[in-house]
């Protein structure tokens, strides 16, 4: 099937990662591949214009953009007819990924959360962890989520602490809990072979088994595993017993990661039939039964009451680093993942944070809080008052204070994506269809109230911000717009935040 795209129309949807060379319009040549979901985050079948038309279909699909036309599969569906970005959107959920009045837990963004990962990695203990929470309140970091990474474990499939490096969890958690913070574990679908919970899993007859009936070992970042069968009963069963005694320890939630559709294969045999995509899906349906959680990959996961953190990120000024974390966030809200997250702070790949060492950029750090602190989580791992000098850190702290100004806003948008599924972050074109602004993806509207605009190159201290027509206040000065560029001075820690007066 063939489209003719319109004048002036303008497309979003897909891979979240592609959020950067967004939009693809008339003058696009690109061809997306999304019959599996060959990225490290979030992908939906769908596709979303300017011009109130959407694509959609239940798997994925190859779509191209190219001489002003769009080709897809005959049996796609392709709705027209709600005349702006918006009014397509709101269509699409509704017909194809209606939210039902769920979200997360609230606490994921009344609070800064904070991860284990880049600060202990590998090595998680009960010592090492009870140290980290107590620096961030010593600090002057207030108290939040706090997540428990990888490496807290037996082994995988194991989902018991480790027996030498946490003598007395049921201790650490009361402590941590003394402390304020809520607490969650790091898990994922695979099972360690050449083990008693593999052995047990084998027994249960739950893992995923290959075309001549032995058990898959996939081969994933950390080496080799069996992989749970997530379209059978048992499996769900035998770990949600596992997750029930953490819960009684007093383990508020959990952080769901792998799952990547790279990580199965077609001709998987499993309980029910389905594809790769499809054992990701029942990955992140598996964690809608508990509020406190958060996902980094899904396929069709919109409307999912789950927090979903963009992917591990560089620690980098490029389109894989901090240039990627207003675009893809982007990209996020209009395919209905509005409860999301940028990544951790600095970026997410630890392998950055050991490989630069004392090289580290302070001032990218003091961007990506900019940019964090006014997305709907904020995620710490790399303890910045370890990282930054004391200047640094402040802008850092400056970050928090901005969200904490915010946070009744922002805890009403999120109550108001939980009723309707309308992204949080917003697009532009969203918020103002009929304004030339299809093509910024370096700022955002934090609902219909706030035009959010913070630094992202190296180096600078001020930056073009579109204004479009309307009355704005910013720095207590007001700007009359008819719609147009205006330069502005931003301070560290703070983005540029225009309100959107209302005569």
């Amino acid at each position: 099937m063939q489209l003719r795209i319109r004048d002036n129309e303008y497309w979003y949807g897909g891979y979240v990662v592609d959020g950067s060379k967004m939009p693809f319009g008339a003058n696009s040549d690109v061809t997306i591949n999304l019959t599996e979901n060959q990225s490290p985050n979030q992908l939906m079948p769908l596709f979303i214009s300017t011009k109130g038309r959407f694509i959609w279909r239940d798997t994925g699909y190859t779509i191209s953009f190219e001489n002003g036309v769009i080709d897809v599969p005959n049996d796609v569906v392709v709705a027209d007819g709600y005349q702006n970005l918006k009014g397509a959107y709101l269509a699409a959920k509704n017909s194809h990924f209606p939210f039902e009045n769920r979200m997360p837990a609230q606490e994921l963004f009344e609070s800064i959360i904070y991860n284990t990962w880049i600060e202990l990695t590998f090595y998680q203990s009960q010592v090492a962890i009870e140290k980290y929470a107590e620096d961030i309140i010593r600090n002057g970091m207030p108290q939040g989520v706090l997540m428990i990474d990888d490496g807290w474990s037996n082994y995988y499939g194991d989902w018991t602490f480790h027996t030498g490096n946490f003598p007395n969890p049921k201790r650490m958690v009361d402590h941590l809990k003394a402390l304020g913070f809520k607490v969650m574990l790091w898990i994922c679908p695979f099972i360690s072979a050449d083990t008693v919970k593999y052995r047990e899993a084998v027994a249960k007859d739950i893992l995923i088994k290959t075309p001549e009936g032995e058990p898959f070992i996939t081969k994933w970042w950390n080496g080799y595993s069996a992989v749970l069968d997530m379209t059978n009963p048992n499996a769900h069963q035998w770990l949600k017993e596992q997750m029930d005694a953490l819960q009684e320890l007093g383990i508020d939630g959990f952080k769901f990661d792998a799952g990547d559709s790279i990580f199965y294969r077609l001709d998987n045999e499993t309980f029910h039939k389905t594809t790769p995509d499809g054992q990701s899906n029942l990955w992140a349906k598996f964690g809608e039964q508990y509020p406190f959680n958060e996902y980094r990959v899904t396929f069709r996961a919109g409307g999912y009451p789950l927090l979903q953190r963009l992917c591990d990120k560089n620690h980098s000024w490029t389109r894989n680093g901090i240039a990627s974390l207003i675009p893809d966030t982007l990209v996020q809200g209009i395919t209905g993942h509005p409860f999301t997250s940028p990544d951790m702070i600095g970026g997410g790949e630890y392998l950055n944070f050991q490989q630069l060492s004392g090289n580290l950029d302070p001032e990218l750090f003091v961007r990506h809080a900019e940019i964090a602190c006014l997305m709907p989580a904020m995620q710490f791992s790399a303890a910045p008052y370890r990282i930054l000098d004391e200047t640094h850190f402040s802008y850092v702290q400056k970050s928090i204070s901005v969200r904490e100004e915010h946070a009744s806003y922002m805890m009403k948008l999120v109550q108001h994506a939980r009723e309707t599924g309308e992204p949080i972050v917003r697009y532009m074109s969203y918020e103002f269809p009929d304004a030339p602004v299809e093509k910024i993806i370096d700022q955002f509207m934090l609902g219909e109230q706030f035009l959010v605009a913070p630094i992202v190159e190296k180096g600078k201290t001020s930056r073009k911000v579109y204004l479009p027509k309307g009355s704005w206040e910013y720095n207590n000065n007001v700007y009359q717009s008819d719609g147009e560029h205006v330069e502005v001075v931003t301070e560290f820690g703070k983005p540029a935040i225009f309100k959107k007066l209302v005569y």
